[in-house]
């Protein structure tokens, strides 16, 4: 599985919380890019597991705090 950030980001407006195949159903019908679809798919097939947000996919996704910065420290 590989994810890059455009690759997550395709997913912000995924129906949250969500299981496997909640998430795969909402790929393929907004037409998400087949590697993000080939990415969900490789997810684990644990019937009763559920992803609350991006972040349990991909615990790296960059957060808006990431990119906020205090100008006062400049």
């Amino acid at each position: 599985m590989y994810w890059t950030l455009e690759l997550a980001s395709r997913l912000e407006d995924a129906p949250f919380p969500a299981t496997k195949e909640e998430l795969l159903d909402y790929a393929i019908r907004s037409g998400i890019s087949m590697e993000v679809i080939e990415n969900l798919q490789e997810l684990d097939d644990e019937e009763d597991l559920v992803y609350e947000s991006i972040e349990d996919i991909w615990p790296d996704y960059p957060t808006k705090e990431d990119f906020l910065f205090d100008e006062e420290e400049y």
